[in-house]
């Protein structure tokens, strides 16, 4: 169901801290590119996340928050509570 709040009256409810929550990603990303070994964590699996969902938030396509939950969640799988039975 689509909302009878104007883009404009959610921009401007928003903005503040939204931009605050990007300037934080920013500098969290920044401390790890100037850390001592940044290479160490370029092809672990949660940079390749973060990567995943940065690049959702830039894209034209809807359900941003969903896809982005995606993007951190494991696949599912079907199997998940035979492994966890007790014998």
């Amino acid at each position: 169901m689509k909302s009878t709040r104007t883009a404009a009256n959610a921009l401007d409810g928003a903005f503040l801290e939204t931009r605050g929550k990007i300037l934080e990603v920013a500098a969290n990303l920044d401390r790890v590119a100037q850390s001592s070994e940044p290479s160490a964590v370029s092809s672990d699996r949660r940079m390749t996340q973060l990567a995943a969902a940065l690049a959702i938030l830039t894209d034209n396509q809807p359900e941003k928050a969903k896809r982005c939950q995606m993007a951190f969640s494991l696949p599912y799988d079907a199997t998940w509570h035979d492994r966890f039975q007790r014998s």
